[in-house]
């Protein structure tokens, strides 16, 4: 099951990033492009023989994981930003872009950079989730590095949480709600991911379902944003076309 989960992300993903090509070439809202191709990068880096083979070529070190966390931030840091700007959020804006929110970005990314150094990483392993426990410390270091990776994304999610949830009951297009529900999901998986490390070990499974459920969602909630633009746009044209 997470198998099918990891395939169909990715697939839907990149299915979005190649339907959004053309509209990149013509300079029309380029930072959506943007945004699948990361998104398609992180999903790639997700599944075990592409993250495998990627790594070796890197090292072996799993140095290929600590750029799937950047990515994330770089993801979750644009579609924060067009999120709150679509959706009427100044004071997400604030949080996301003013100085607490680059801060904590800040703090958070060279936390990530240095856990990963200080530990033993050696030896590919998707997720970093079964390596091999060289030390009680290094155990440690790797939770650590692993919980520092998931901070990031769960701010920009409780920042965003409160303008998608209002807009599912707002007077906007229906496919703007929709996808303010598909998004809503999607962050409040981000959220719950703070609380992985409480899991016990037989539900360790419930990591990938939520983690791939919540990127469906939120792939498929910027989707219908975008197809209900395109089709305002296209109305739009027609009325003016007539007139």
């Amino acid at each position: 099951m997470i198998e099918i989960l990891q395939w169909s992300t990715l697939a839907i993903c990149c299915a979005a990033a190649v339907a959004r090509i053309p509209s990149a070439v013509r300079g029309e809202n380029r930072s959506l492009f943007y945004i699948f191709v990361l998104a398609t990068l992180a999903i790639l880096l997700s599944i075990d023989g592409p993250y495998i083979a990627i790594d070796r070529l890197l090292g072996g070190t799993n140095f290929a994981n600590l750029i799937l966390r950047f990515v994330i931030f770089g993801v979750i840091l644009l579609v924060g930003y067009r999120i709150a700007k679509a959706f009427g959020a100044p004071a997400s804006i604030r949080l996301i872009l003013g100085p607490v929110g680059l801060s904590i970005l800040a703090v958070i990314a060279a936390a990530t950079i240095v856990l990963f150094l200080l530990a033993d990483t050696a030896g590919s392993v998707t997720g970093l989730t079964t390596l091999p426990s060289r030390s009680p410390q290094n155990a440690q270091l790797i939770r650590l590095y692993a919980g520092a990776g998931r901070l990031y994304p769960a701010y920009i999610a409780a920042c965003l949480l409160p303008a998608t949830y209002a807009a599912i009951s707002s007077r906007l297009p229906g496919g703007v709600r929709i996808g303010a529900g598909l998004l809503t999901l999607g962050f409040a998986a981000l959220v719950l991911g703070t609380f992985y490390p409480l899991l016990p070990v037989g539900l360790g499974h419930l990591e990938a379902v939520v983690n791939y459920t919540g990127a469906i969602a939120f792939i498929m909630g910027l989707i219908a944003i975008w197809i209900c633009r395109v089709r305002t746009q296209a109305v739009a044209r027609k009325s003016s076309t007539a007139k």
